[in-house]
């Protein structure tokens, strides 16, 4: 586990739910966790929804002070600088979906790639309208790469339909991100899939997959 895991992908990728489960369990290994969101393009749909919960599980959160309202561009707080800048916690970085989200992370990219102690992961779903092939989410990928300045280090394939998604979903989100892994010369960590779906699927391979636990909805 690096110190620092940035969740990087386009709108309705659900990167926002890995980053919520992703911090919850570094606490169950780790004393000090905090997770920042980076998302001052989509103020929708913020990791803020989660601070309760997070809180609760002794999790620090840091998000723009105006998500959740009607403010079109919230200003990220200047407490982020402490997540990169502070190595004696482990950071779970929500960046904002494409390159216009990516930019926003460009700030605190010399403090990332000085420390060199983190995963950097591209989540990808191909139910979503521009990244429904693996040429599609390469070409995303290098957009966020470009605009965040910090190289992807791995694909977690998280293709789903929400509460529709079936055997089929999964296992033609996994043959895409199989594809991708290879267009892009990168790892492809896990499949995730919701808990109850995963036990009903019961796939053998070299694709792990890991339960992802829907504390809200991802659409």
């Amino acid at each position: 586990m690096k110190r620092v895991t940035l969740f990087a992908g386009h709108y309705g990728s659900g990167k926002t739910n890995l980053a919520v489960n992703w911090a919850l369990e570094l606490k169950k290994t780790h004393e000090r966790v905090v997770i920042a969101d980076l998302d001052i393009v989509n103020p929708y749909f913020r990791t803020k929804d989660s601070a309760e919960m997070l809180s609760a599980a002794g999790i620090e959160v840091i998000s723009p002070e105006f998500a959740n309202s009607n403010v079109d561009l919230p200003a990220l707080p200047a407490e982020l600088y402490g997540v990169v800048q502070n190595r004696q916690r482990h950071a779970v970085l929500d960046i904002g979906g494409d390159d216009r989200g990516a930019y926003a992370l460009g700030r605190f990219t010399p403090y990332i790639l000085e420390e060199n102690d983190f995963d950097m992961v591209f989540v990808a779903n191909f139910m979503r309208p521009l990244t429904q092939t693996p040429e599609d989410a390469l070409g995303v990928m290098r957009e966020i790469e470009q605009a965040g300045g910090i190289p992807f280090t791995s694909i977690v394939n998280n293709t789903n339909l929400g509460r529709l998604t079936d055997r089929e979903t999964v296992l033609s989100g996994i043959k895409k991100a199989e594809e991708l892994s290879k267009l892009a010369g990168l790892p492809l960590g896990c499949t995730t899939v919701e808990e109850k779906l995963c036990r009903e699927l019961n796939i053998s391979g070299t694709v792990p997959i890991v339960l992802q636990r829907r504390y809200f909805d991802i659409i």
